[in-house]
């Protein structure tokens, strides 16, 4: 053999050796990752959940191949979606009302002393009033149209957004704003530069907690007005004991939570990656 070829061979085999670390250390950092233990811990949960399947009485409970079974025919009827849009079409009205105004209030209170004074005391007080209990009043004020139903996303979400605004822009750091003033900055750009900057992952923490109230204030508004939506669904099944059916919207409703929490979280690193420097996702 000449010397070219044990050149040649002598490279390929540390080729080959070196390339087996390399795998291994992929390997090993897609195990590290959020999404693996995410997935793990999801299926764990399935399988549990569907060992069991067989011992649960299914006037009480359900499990995932049945609730997949059910799924399917909502959705290949048709019923599914139709229930979805109406939700969904509520939920979206009331939650960007609420994203609006209290991202707008918010940052008003904040900023201006006398407004704070003023509207302070009857935010808190809504604020502490169990929503549900303003429920029958909205009814009775607005009738059992869509206005209604918006009205209760729209209250349930506000006060989140509101108070995180608020929050977010009270904690700024008092030299960078001094810093600003120092080099006779205008208001306009105290905002820009300095104040919505700082407050930004406030404001995206109030809206992930929007999120899941407008969730809940959706169901109730069904529940509570007229019969549509995913909540009739839930009503509907639930009192016929079919509970894979009844399961349906509530994990419906749950994926629906997850997209926008991370959709939002996308959103939020776009507009603000100074926020994810320290944070492991």
């Amino acid at each position: 053999m000449s010397n070219h070829d044990l050149t040649t061979t002598a490279a390929a085999g540390t080729t080959r050796v070196d390339s087996a670390p390399q795998d291994r250390g992929m390997l090993s950092r897609l195990r590290e990752t959020p999404l693996a233990y995410r997935l793990g811990s999801a299926i764990i949960l399935l399988a549990v959940w569907e060992a069991s399947g067989p011992y649960i009485d299914p006037i009480f409970f359900s499990y995932p191949s049945a609730i997949a079974k059910a799924f399917y025919v909502l959705t290949v009827s048709g019923e599914l979606w139709h229930y979805a849009k109406q939700s969904i079409q509520i939920l979206v009205y009331g939650l960007v009302l609420a994203i609006v105004l209290g991202i707008g209030l918010g940052l008003i209170m904040a900023r201006f002393a006398k407004v704070d004074w003023t509207l302070d005391m009857y935010i808190n007080a809504l604020y502490c009033t169990p929503m549900v209990a303003l429920v029958p009043l909205l009814v009775l004020w607005l009738g059992i149209r869509i206005e209604a139903k918006v009205t209760v996303v729209f209250l349930f979400a506000l006060f989140p957004i509101l108070i995180n605004t608020y929050q977010g822009v009270k904690n700024v750091d008092k030299g960078l704003v001094e810093v600003a003033r120092s080099f006779n900055s205008s208001e306009r750009r105290m905002w820009i530069d300095v104040l919505l900057p700082s407050a930004v992952p406030y404001i995206a923490a109030g809206i992930r907690l929007a999120i899941g109230r407008a969730l809940v204030g959706m169901i109730i508004a069904e529940f509570y007005t007229s019969i549509s939506g995913l909540g009739y669904m839930v009503v509907r099944y639930a009192h016929n004991f079919e509970m894979d059916k009844t399961l349906v919207p509530v994990i419906l409703l749950m994926t629906m939570g997850i997209v926008f929490s991370e959709v939002l979280k996308r959103v939020e690193i776009r507009i603000a990656p100074w926020n994810q420097l320290d944070r492991k996702d």
